[in-house]
């Protein structure tokens, strides 16, 4: 009976989601759920595209992840896998869909939610609105390993609020002066807001691990000098041509040159992640924990 029951589940998962196919039904799981965003100080260090391949190789480790898309305005997971997402959060928030069909899957399966205009109406829901849309939310608990949320880049009201719910939270960074100066400015900002935040520093585009190194400290001295905090280092990208030749066909990196230099780099930290990572001790779930806080942040 238990290998029929897991035999439906995986026929019932594995359906495609792209235009005619299937919604992602919502059977039941018992995966822990863990919650992390990723962030960084501008645009233009390679944040979704770190956060996409990331996300790819904790799949390819046996672990469950939904990307859930959160960058506003400039929303572009499923522009990098070259598919054109049905529906996103806007379908969710106004009621023409469950969580459940607006799960769409890219490469080796990946769940990801497609990013949209709905991020700009969740700070205009009346608080019955917000409460239907968090439960929605709490309904993916235990279905995945990780969620990961890919915010915008800067300090936006709502790239905000997703990074003070989630309470860990990764920022890339590349060794050019100014993105080392406003990835150190917005863990100086979030850090005043809530001690709580977790932070791991990723330095992508880095030409060696000797830069990749000089970078990090650079922040990690600052930030435990002036802010007494500190910021362990997840791992640093290469980088590599192949990421640039991978964003024209569409296609993730680590999909299309597994064994470049960039992919190689991913792995490792992914590796690096999955051996240090430990989640914080809750009496509620992750992700009911997530979307408390959140919730509270969005009607204040």
């Amino acid at each position: 009976m238990n290998d029929q029951a897991q035999g439906l589940r995986n026929l019932i998962l594995n359906r495609k989601q792209n235009a005619g196919q299937e919604p992602i039904s919502s059977v039941p799981q018992t995966r822990t759920t863990q919650i992390l965003t990723v962030t960084s100080g501008k645009g233009g260090v390679g944040k979704s595209n770190f956060t996409l391949n990331f996300a790819l190789a904790l799949q390819k480790r046996g672990y469950k992840v939904l990307v859930f898309d959160a960058d506003i305005g400039l929303a572009n997971i499923d522009v990098l896998m070259g598919i054109t997402a049905k529906y996103n959060l806007y379908h969710l928030l106004k009621k023409e869909k469950s969580i459940w069909d607006i799960i769409q899957k890219g490469p080796h399966d990946l769940q990801f939610i497609a990013g949209g205009s709905g991020f700009h109406d969740l700070i205009r829901l009346t608080d019955g609105q917000l409460d239907d849309f968090a439960h929605q939310v709490k309904l993916l608990n235990g279905t995945v390993d990780y969620i990961i949320f890919d915010t915008g880049a800067g300090l936006s009201k709502e790239t905000l609020k997703f990074i003070l719910a989630a309470e860990e939270t990764i920022v890339v960074t590349t060794p050019e002066p100014t993105s080392i100066t406003d990835a150190y400015a917005i863990i100086k900002m979030i850090h005043a807001m809530s001690a709580d935040v977790k932070f791991k520093l990723v330095v992508n585009r880095v030409t060696d691990s000797k830069e990749g190194k000089q970078t990090a400290d650079k922040i990690s001295m600052v930030a435990q000098k002036f802010l007494q905090l500190d910021i362990p280092v997840l791992g640093y990208v290469a980088d590599d041509s192949s990421v640039s030749r991978a964003v024209k066909k569409q296609v993730p990196f680590t999909v299309e040159f597994p064994n470049s230099a960039a992919s190689k780099s991913i792995a490792g930290l992914a590796d690096h992640f999955l051996a240090r990572h430990s989640p914080n001790p809750r009496s509620e779930s992750a992700v009911e924990g997530f979307m408390s806080r959140m919730i509270r942040l969005l009607k204040s």
